[in-house]
């Protein structure tokens, strides 16, 4: 499969400004064969659900992934999210934690992923430097400590990079553990304090080729799976206040990127 085949999809986080169901029609419009949906606890209710259904079979678009599962030191969403992942269709279900890698994670996530099988959908373990569960390491630890068989690894290259790793260290990962990918790029200096790398992850990502990240080589250690753009950008929101706009520049990028 070449990378102009994968599947690809527009990741929540790109279009924070509509809510779960515009978010499809958003991805849709701009031409996105999947897209990513958010999970908001405090809002997400049983007709955000049949909404965000109902938009997914009227346009055919694929739900890849919903998030976030963050484990923290007063719970968690896991079960209403992972119900809400059942009941639309999506792939996967992203996961990370705040608290420290312990017993108890490892207990959780297997919960979960127990939970989600029910409906066919994997639970993604996701790293990030600015938490505890910060590396590579970590989560396939995570992941290969609760064993089971609908789950893996999401690996974002942004926290690839600024967690020290390496494209040649995802590819001695099992393959079987890295289900999907997403994908940012961003400048060569890492952000030297945990505020500004949230800053960064949050607000200062860039389009593919903009920055250094050896995206092509993440692509080519991890062939033949779908692949997430990660856009979180003030400039990119900046520059493409409308979110269909902005979808379908993200969208062209990688066009432009995969050829």
């Amino acid at each position: 499969m070449s990378n102009a085949d994968r599947l690809v999809s527009l990741a929540a986080g790109t279009m924070l400004d509509v809510g779960p169901a515009d978010a499809v029609t958003v991805a849709h419009d701009a031409g996105w064969p999947a897209v990513g949906i958010w999970f908001d606890p405090a809002t997400w209710t049983v007709a955000t659900t049949a909404a965000v259904r109902s938009r997914l079979d009227d346009t055919g678009t694929i739900a890849l992934d919903i998030e976030p599962i963050i484990f923290g030191p007063d719970g968690d969403p896991g079960d209403a999210l992972v119900d809400a992942a059942i009941a639309i269709g999506a792939r996967f279900v992203l996961v990370t934690s705040r608290i420290p890698i312990e017993p108890y994670i490892v207990e959780r996530f297997g919960q979960l992923c127990d939970r989600a099988a029910e409906g066919g959908v994997t639970l993604a373990l996701e790293f990030l430097p600015i938490f505890p569960l910060s590396t590579l390491a970590a989560a396939v630890d995570v992941v290969r400590a609760a064993a089971r068989p609908n789950s893996g690894v999401l690996v974002d290259t942004l926290h690839l990079a600024r967690s020290g790793a390496s494209a040649a260290d995802l590819a001695a990962v099992d393959p079987a553990l890295l289900p999907y990918l997403q994908l940012a790029d961003a400048p060569a200096a890492r952000p030297d304090t945990i505020p500004a790398l949230v800053d960064e992850a949050l607000h200062g990502r860039l389009l593919l080729g903009e920055g250094v990240l050896p995206i092509a080589d993440v692509l080519d250690a991890v062939p033949d799976v779908p692949v997430s753009f990660e856009l979180r950008s003030r400039t990119l929101m900046a520059a493409h206040p409308d979110p269909t706009a902005r979808a379908r520049a993200v969208l062209d990028n990688w066009r432009s990127f995969s050829r």
